[in-house]
């Protein structure tokens, strides 16, 4: 029989031990129906299992008075490893009445029950096999698959709802026993598998109900989020609708205030008419009433007008300057599109002829300012008049006063008077009347003035869009030097490459030339080994002169005899040579066949 390994027969013993107290433990608190307190004979019973479980295989602790062997070291790992134990952790720290690490471990192992969330920390304890390793043997239960199993059998117990007193009991001094009794089966055990499926049925329910919770406390957390980010958006609206609001009243406000100042520039106008009006009623009853000194005015307005006249014959024929170079920039501008290079000329010619118009522009001005005085020199000598007028009354009374002496002189005085006044009227007509003209020829002047300008800005926008056009040429004139640039480059290369390719096709030509005539000399070579290869060496003796020359060998003639066919020269007849690459010197060749000779001493040479 194979001897059993005692670690793994102990492994089995409490993995079996754990299965059977959760179940029993399962199935005595469904039947009892209520939440479990911490004198149930169950609950001790599963965690005396959990604590022998927990400590098997653990490592003993030197320590300075004696050796240490607790389970509070591994279960302090959990508060690193899973952030939510932490609390666990604190609250086992804080306990007053606990004094050993054993009794730790036991609150700790109490307050994860409550919790329902024993299996997923020894879960993450299981998972660090390298940080258990420092406090169990390698051969522990919780370095094992068993320690796995019991960690899946745990997951059972969240069916199960413990309110554990953990504050007021002794757990330093309490004694973990296994009473096998309560697992032991009894003939009700037996009678009892349907009660069994019932409990496994209502389980399945409460699972079932938890998973559900669990998704609607989700799915609650969710919503509270979304709500609150929807009360943060609402309050940011309300806030910009009483900003919106602020603005529209003031806006409101400021429409109002734009509204009384237009009301009060309204009358302050029709105060200013109303008040021009009265002064032109009042200087047009003066004029009326002045008498004298309108020769004068009357010769001056002549002068003024014929003045007027040039100016506007001047101004015309400077209109019909404008109009014959505005058909001159036109005729340029067609000349532009049809010749490119021409367009810097005609750019310089436009630019003069726009000075030049500006130039006129500017005298048009000048001449309005002119015409401004002129009309306030006017006004000046009506005030004029109406001093004179005032003065003429003064001497009239005077007059009137020596109109008594002298009657026949006041008769033919009014006489004079009277037709004095008729020519005066006559006067002031045309004078208004040619007053009315000038006004007339100033508003036809402002008009000319106003298309002058808008012709300006029309030939300015064209001016720009050629300029354009040319900076949109020069660029495309540009790109095209480079492109011919690296066109010309492009042949010199392609030149370079046709020559290199003609320079290797002779070379190639030339090599092939010579492997033919390599190729027929290997061909003679082989054919005259075929002939002469019954023939045999002559000896030293019998060799005394030359095949070729028919001379006797000496010291200036040696023998050279070719290994291939056998004949004997002398190395004057021999002078055909090969440069061989493995000897430095080039190397004598026969006539006949073309094999290497190789160099004898002669019979007569000691």
């Amino acid at each position: 029989l194979a001897v059993k390994d005692p670690t793994a027969v102990e492994r089995a013993n409490l993995l079996n031990m754990a299965k059977l107290s959760i179940k029993g433990l399962i199935e005595s608190a469904l039947s009892f129906g209520r939440t479990l307190d911490s004198d149930y004979p169950p609950l001790q019973q599963f965690f005396v299992v959990m604590e022998h479980c927990l400590k098997h295989g653990l490592k003993v602790r030197k320590s300075f008075l004696s050796y240490n062997k607790t389970i509070w070291g591994p279960l302090e790992l959990v508060e690193k490893l899973y952030p939510e134990a932490e609390e666990i952790a604190a609250s086992v720290r804080d306990l007053p009445g606990l004094k050993t690490p054993l009794g730790r471990a036991r609150a700790w192992l109490r307050l994860a029950l409550m919790q329902k969330k024993m299996a997923d920390y020894l879960r993450c304890l299981i998972i660090q096999r390298d940080l258990l390793s420092e406090f169990y043997e390698y051969h522990a239960l919780m370095m094992e698959e068993e320690g796995a199993v019991i960690v899946g059998l745990l997951v059972g117990l969240n069916v199960i709802d413990a309110n554990l007193c953990v504050k007021g009991e002794d757990l330093d001094s309490q004694v973990g026993v296994i009473d096998f009794s309560v697992y032991l089966k009894s003939d009700d055990d037996i009678g009892g598998k349907e009660r069994n499926v019932q409990i496994a049925a209502i389980l399945d329910q409460k699972n079932y109900v938890e998973e559900l919770n669990r998704q609607l406390n989700s799915t609650v957390s969710s919503l509270h989020a979304r709500v609150d980010s929807l009360e943060k958006s609402n309050t940011k609206l309300i806030e910009e609708l009483a900003i919106a609001k602020n603005n529209i009243i003031k806006l409101q406000e400021e429409n109002h205030q734009l509204r009384s100042e237009n009301t009060l520039i309204l009358m302050k106008t029709q105060h200013h008419l109303e008040v021009s009006k009265v002064d032109v009623e009042a200087e047009l009853q003066t004029y009326k009433h002045s008498r004298q000194g309108l020769d004068e005015m009357y010769t001056e307005a002549r002068r003024q007008l014929r003045e007027e006249a040039q100016l506007r014959q001047d101004m015309e024929n400077e209109l019909v300057v404008q109009v014959s170079m505005k058909h001159e920039i036109e005729l340029a501008m067609k000349l532009l599109e049809k010749d490119i290079h021409e367009k810097q000329d005609t750019l310089i010619g436009l630019r003069q002829q726009l000075d030049e118009v500006k130039a006129i522009n500017v005298e048009m001005y000048q001449k309005l300012q002119v015409s401004e005085d002129a009309m306030k020199e006017k006004n000046e000598i009506i005030s004029r008049l109406e001093d004179k007028t005032n003065q003429i009354n003064a001497t009239m009374k005077q007059l009137e006063q020596r109109l008594q002496q002298a009657e026949k002189a006041q008769m033919e005085a009014e006489a004079e008077d009277e037709k004095l006044k008729q020519e005066y009227v006559n006067k002031s007509e045309s004078l208004q009347n040619e007053f009315s003209q000038k006004e007339k020829q100033l508003l036809q002047l402002e008009t000319d003035l106003k298309i002058e300008k808008e012709w300006r800005q029309t030939l300015e926008d064209d001016l720009q869009k050629e300029k354009e056009t040319v900076s949109h040429l020069r660029t495309e004139t540009q790109e095209i030097v480079t492109l011919k640039k690296e066109f010309l480059k492009l042949q010199d290369k392609n030149k370079q490459l046709k020559s290199i390719c003609e320079d290797q096709e002779a070379a190639l030509q030339e090599l092939a030339s010579k492997l033919s005539e390599s190729k027929l000399k290997i061909e003679d070579i082989k054919e005259a080994n075929k002939a002469l290869q019954g023939q045999v060496w002559l000896k030293d003796k019998e060799a005394t002169h030359c095949k070729l020359c028919e001379k006797e060998f000496s010291l200036s003639k040696r023998k050279h005899h070719c290994r291939n066919c056998g004949e004997i020269f002398c190395n004057a007849c021999s002078d055909n040579e090969l440069p061989l690459p493995s000897s430095p010197k080039p190397v004598r060749v026969c006539d006949s066949c073309h094999a290497i000779l190789i160099q004898r001493c002669s019979s007569n040479v000691p």
